[in-house]
């Protein structure tokens, strides 16, 4: 994925294109470039290199920039490498255009039409500027509708025309645009982040419709020219909430933010100690109706998905599948109309995860998704969904979407049980009252911060970090494996702590640093050995272990104690423990027997009829 931004306005274009470019670097931080329309020559200027959107502003901040027009674009690599030349925005001849996406068939093109000797990279997205510029006669609709028509893949198209001074075209296919007008112009960008230090008001540009950014008004119209009203939505994000509100980096500052992204995101939810989701529309048949649930979500979203899996599993006993959704249709999955297909992006535009949930639906699954962002192509698509209160959040690693997604999941569990008659309602309460209190209990973790620096240092310089742990903790260590690759690039790996006798010790040498969490209280035993057996081949273990289980392991490893919650909240209330309430216990099993009798009649009647047809 890509970050795109474009704007026409009053001010000064350089400046607003720039600052947009640094909220949406997270899409892509390979390359970066602008185009900006000379304001005397309305010649189109364009400024790129390989690198960070800061080594981008270096440059521009060398140029004498005066324009109120322009496009740009920060660059995940896909097709060519990481040059200059590959930066977008590209231009052929009167077009300079920015592109997110993937053309399939730019190699065809390019045979069809004897582009090889014009083209200046390696990329697909020169091929459809060149495309552009074939089809360009002066009229731009014309050669945007011309040129769609031969591309097959996904794209969001942003074009810069040379004779069409201050209008900015658009179009797109899957690949996400959303657009506003405001006082200071009009903008459109991939991501609605890029817009909140304008407005809270855009609308989602509809696939294979065209739009025009004019410095005063928007025009909207499908393919056959009609012109088509946008359907403006409004984001509950403060404008400022995007900055990065005086700390260092935008990923410390989500961090930080975590605690009250959470209480924002369960507080609507709960009602008299329960779960509830009537004011998100979500009926209760949505949990008790389904056979099965997949979970379709990629990267950190996905990650969520798997401590969902976990407490499913053990807690309400339904089989529930965390797919990939890269490659969720080619996997030939097993989805019917008694199957819950949850679809989980921050954004709500991840192209994968989108068309993992249209297939769903063309098989007959109800879908729900979590969501960050209103109004978003996941969202539209989906038949309920729940939406998070993370705010924007701008850093490449993602933090309080993660744990907002958590938050939701743990409330849907709460629900699911408490439906399916797993929990009491008393028990529920429980689960509900633990989930309440994380955010106090993640504010104290996130005062240990300095002593977890200090560790940091130390790991610092280490080519290779291994994590280890059992149950939920092995689950949340894969994000947290992943989030030193993409933050730090330090090779990491999460394990589970049992499978390390199965060949992944010998990776472990003298002084590796391995991180071990120990939070649940039936598996200490086991991961304590599984440490113990690391710590002999001489790894430095940094132990991140709750405070009553600690002990005097300090003295062996690093110790972060973290603060006391139990373990999955509660114990397993499928089968609930006499020593703690023995009416739990009676009423779990006279509802086991009730349900026991009621299979039993439904098989007899159902072999009774049997009888009666022989």
């Amino acid at each position: 994925m890509c970050g795109i931004i474009g704007y026409t306005g009053s001010e000064n274009v350089k400046d607003v294109l720039l600052d947009a470019l640094e909220l949406l670097e997270y899409r892509g931080y390979d390359s970066a470039g602008i185009a900006v329309k000379d304001e005397t020559s309305h010649v189109t200027n364009v400024y790129k290199c390989a690198g960070r959107v800061s080594d981008l502003r270096a440059i521009c901040d060398s140029k004498k920039i005066l324009s109120t027009c322009g496009i740009g674009h920060t660059r995940w690599a896909t097709h060519g490498g990481v040059t200059d030349q590959n930066a977008h925005p590209h231009q052929q001849g009167k077009v300079t255009l920015v592109h997110n996406g993937i053309i399939e068939n730019y190699r065809e093109l390019i045979a069809d039409y004897d582009l090889q000797e014009i083209l200046h990279s390696e990329t697909d997205s020169e091929v459809a500027a060149a495309l552009l510029n074939h089809y360009y006669k002066g009229d731009p609709k014309e050669a945007i509708k011309k040129t769609v028509s031969k591309l097959k893949g996904t794209f969001a198209l942003v074009i810069l025309f040379e004779d069409q001074p201050d209008v900015i075209y658009s179009i797109r296919n899957v690949s996400p645009i959303v657009a506003t007008i405001c006082k200071e112009g009009a903008m459109l960008a991939s991501d609605l982040t890029a817009l909140c230090r304008f407005t809270n008001e855009y609308f989602v540009v509809p696939e294979y419709h065209i739009l025009e950014l004019h410095k005063d008004h928007v025009v909207l119209t499908d393919l056959n020219d009609n012109v088509v009203e946008p359907e403006f939505l409004s984001v509950d994000w403060e404008l400022n909430s995007a900055g990065k509100n005086g700390y260092p980096f935008y990923m410390e500052k989500e961090i930080m933010e975590q605690p009250e992204a959470i209480k924002n995101t369960i507080k609507d939810r709960i009602v008299n100690g329960l779960p509830d989701f009537t004011s998100d529309g979500v009926p209760d048949s949505l949990f008790t109706d389904c056979d099965r649930i997949c979970v379709v979500a990629c990267g950190t979203a996905m990650h969520a998905g798997l401590v969902a899996q976990a407490l499913v599993k053990s807690i309400v006993h339904v089989q529930m599948d965390v797919e990939l959704a890269s490659e969720f249709m080619y996997s030939d999955p097993v989805i019917d109309e008694k199957t819950l297909v949850i679809a989980v992006s921050q954004s709500g535009e991840t192209i994968d995860t989108l068309e993992a949930l249209k297939y769903a639906k063309r098989q007959g699954a109800k879908c729900l998704s979590v969501i960050n962002v209103k109004g978003s192509s996941i969202a539209r698509e989906s038949d309920y969904v729940l939406y998070t209160a993370a705010g924007p959040e701008i850093a490449v690693a993602s933090t309080k979407a993660y744990t907002t997604q958590l938050s939701v999941f743990y409330l849907v569990v709460a629900k699911m049980a408490l439906l399916r008659g797993v929990y009491t309602e008393e028990q529920t309460k429980s689960f509900i009252a633990e989930l309440e209190r994380v955010p106090e209990v993640m504010q104290k973790v996130l005062e240990k911060r300095r002593d977890i620096h200090v560790i940091a240092k130390k790991i610092l310089e280490a080519k290779d970090l291994f994590m280890i742990g059992r149950g939920l903790d092995y689950s949340i260590l894969l994000e947290g494996s992943l989030k030193l690759k993409e933050v730090s690039y330090i090779h990491s790996e999460a394990y589970a702590s049992g499978e390390l006798k199965h060949g992944p010790i010998a990776l472990i040498t003298t002084n590796t640093p391995v991180v071990a969490t120990v939070t649940q209280e039936k598996l200490m035993s086991k991961e304590l050995s599984n440490i113990k057996e690391v710590k002999s081949r001489g790894a430095d273990i940094v132990l991140f272990i709750k405070e009553a289980l600690s002990g005097d392991l300090d003295t062996e490893y690093q110790v972060i104690k973290l603060p006391d919650m139990q373990d999955e909240f509660i114990r397993r209330a499928g089968t609930p423990d006499a020593k703690d309430n023995k009416t739990l216990v009676k009423e779990y099993y006279r509802k086991l027997r009730v349900d026991l009798q009621t299979e039993v009649d439904a098989i007899a009647n159902e072999i009774g009829e049997l009888s009666k047809e022989k």
